[in-house]
């Protein structure tokens, strides 16, 4: 993807830089200014994110596991003297970094990439500080079930809500599919459960949740505009840590000590 220079692979921009935060952060979720905060962009490499957000005044830690991503990052990072520090690893393994070191954790869309999302979590939770923020965003679970084109004027659940096993690629390579799959890689779905419940689980309190809007209601058929008409593709969860993590999971001994009623 970098050597293609890919939309996701491409460095920062002047005009993305003139307002930083706007660029980053246009719900408003971090509060207007992050100056002094440690960030972690998480799997974020390419030269973007990371000079965003150290425009804005942030400490950055860039962690990816591309290296041709992480030069992309430190590229734009010397052209711009933004002093970033950069890992190469892969995100349910932060060994690398301190515990409780980050103000904010940055993770775009990449969760479906590893089978097990609570081993991120568990990383996520170790170096996030008491009250830090946890900004991801995730494909959603449809959107890798369902098919890349209309069937019979329709979208189809081809594939299995419940697997462990990695989706099965698309049937046919096309500009929609490109955008929602990336060529040859293998992507594993996550259930709601485990994007919501995993993050309440891992010492995380979820305080708002959006649907990226990709829609549009003049699309012409089978685009990807047409399919987010009826399939909302990604998924971004503002969380906050907890000053401790929550049990892993629930069973009856818990059940039994908690004041509240919970069925079997």
């Amino acid at each position: 993807m970098t050597a293609a220079d890919a939309p996701l692979c491409r460095i920062v921009s002047d005009e993305e830089l003139a307002n930083p935060l706007k660029t980053v952060d246009r719900i408003g979720w971090l509060g207007g200014d992050i100056r002094g905060w440690t960030v972690l962009c998480l799997a974020a490499g390419g030269g973007r994110q990371s000079c965003l957000y150290a425009a804005a005044g942030a400490d950055v830690t860039v962690v990816d596991l591309s290296p041709a991503m992480l030069e992309l990052d430190r590229q734009a990072a010397a052209q711009r003297k933004y002093p970033v520090r950069l890992f190469e690893g892969s995100m349910d393994d932060l060994s690398m970094l301190s515990p409780q070191s980050f103000d904010l954790v940055i993770h775009p869309v990449s969760s479906c990439y590893l089978p097990d999302i609570t081993a991120i979590y568990a990383q996520v939770a170790r170096v996030t500080r008491p009250g830090g923020l946890y900004v991801s965003q995730h494909k959603t679970p449809v959107s890798l079930q369902a098919s890349m084109h209309r069937g019979n004027g329709h979208y189809e659940l081809r594939h299995d809500y419940y697997r462990t096993d990695p989706v099965p690629p698309p049937e046919t390579t096309t500009p929609v599919s490109r955008r929602l799959r990336e060529p040859g890689a293998v992507e594993f779905l996550h259930r709601w459960e485990q994007l919501i419940g995993g993050l309440c689980r891992s010492g995380f309190v979820v305080e708002d949740l959006v649907e990226p809007m990709h829609a549009s209601s003049d699309a012409a058929r089978d685009t990807f505009a047409d399919r987010a008409r009826v399939i909302a593709p990604y998924v971004r969860i503002k969380a906050r840590r907890t000053a401790s993590a929550h049990r892993s999971s629930p069973d009856a001994s818990t059940a039994k000590e908690s004041s509240l009623w919970l069925p079997d």
